[in-house]
């Protein structure tokens, strides 16, 4: 067998030592940023009314230090949550050991928070559970920000999220916040006395709004009760609306195969107006006069059927030649000058 020479056992040696390096490098990042204890644990359980957001994993804390870890989450009795979690077996808990879950951030993660409360002093043997009445669910931040809404709407994104967070902290009980809080508060508090001029435009408006209403009163609620009364009247008649959409859909399907059969004969239509329309454009002076006179004709001619369902006729002139025998040609003009003959 070849031995390895000088140069390639030294950088052997090299590559051995770093990877050992690596390794117990990575090894001792991960223990440190997973708070991995390699001490023996022993296992409680503790029954709570709402778990929501504990998870398998989260940390298990005595006066903020992680001292265990949450194994598992179950349903007992349909209604509460039993949650199994391990304790470093060099920490006890006694029988009077209250369990809290608290917000560790406002992304929504939670830790069981354990005090040891005034009570019996026996000690918590390993497996047994922390009844219902020791422990406390975690606060309802969408009831707490919802009374905090008004004001957070004064604030930036960042003042939101520190008070926040401050104000969870104070809630669940956590000191060394307070200060801080109160720090935030006086700040909102300056923020609003800067817009007070804009914040008494706001009210002096909506009063003027609310008395409008006010002088309002008996209209809005006629307003109010006709338009129930019209709701009411729709839903009465919901079917009979619905029928009637139905046969309008079934018209305009109708319709458009009617407007369909008659376009094209119809576009010619158009085509031969628009032709007629030229020709009467260019002869509307002739138009113009016959449009005149033919009202006076007409009256006329109205004149020979005055008496009855025929023509009367009435010689008034005549003119005219009349030829003789030997080849001469007489000219004959007469006329009557009765005043019927007068035709204006």
């Amino acid at each position: 067998m070849k031995m390895l020479d000088k140069r390639t056992a030294s950088d052997l040696v090299k590559l051995v030592i770093f990877i050992v390096v690596t390794t117990l490098a990575t090894s001792v990042l991960v223990v440190t940023i997973g708070n991995i204890s390699f001490s023996p644990k022993t296992d409680y359980k503790a029954e709570f009314v709402d778990a929501t957001g504990v998870v398998k994993g989260d940390d298990v804390r005595i006066a903020g230090v992680k001292v265990g870890t949450v194994n598992d989450i179950e349903i007992v009795d349909r209604t509460h949550a039993l949650v199994s979690f391990t304790v470093e077996s060099d920490t006890s808990l006694s029988k009077a050991t209250h369990a809290s879950i608290r917000y560790r951030n406002l992304v929504g993660q939670r830790y069981i928070s354990l005090t040891d409360e005034i009570g019996d002093s026996g000690t918590l043997e390993g497996g047994d559970t922390i009844p219902v009445s020791q422990t406390s669910p975690a606060l309802d931040l969408t009831i707490l920000f919802n009374g905090f809404k008004p004001l957070f709407q004064a604030l930036s994104p960042e003042d939101i999220n520190k008070l926040s967070y401050e104000i969870v902290q104070v809630f669940q009980g956590e000191g060394g916040t307070i200060e801080g809080l109160l720090s935030h508060t006086a700040s909102v508090t300056s923020t609003l006395a800067d817009r007070d001029q804009l914040i008494g435009d706001l009210i002096d408006n909506l009063n003027q709004v609310l008395d409008h209403i006010g002088d309002r009163d008996t209209q809005l609620s006629r307003l109010i009760t006709t338009f129930r009364t019209f709701v009411g009247g729709l839903k009465d008649d919901r079917e009979a609306i619905l029928g009637s959409l139905d046969q309008i859909s079934a018209l305009s399907v109708q319709t458009a195969d009617l407007v369909s059969g008659i376009r094209e004969p119809f576009v010619s239509d158009i085509t031969q107006l628009r032709r007629l329309a030229g020709n009467l454009d260019s002869g509307k002076a002739e138009l113009d006069r016959a449009l005149q006179v033919l009202p006076i004709k007409l009256n006329k001619i109205g004149r020979t059927a005055t008496y009855g369902s025929w023509f009367n006729f009435y010689l008034c002139h005549f003119e005219g030649r009349i030829r003789l025998p030997g080849g001469q040609s007489v000219p004959v003009d007469y006329t009557t000058g009765s005043d019927r003959c007068d035709l204006g």
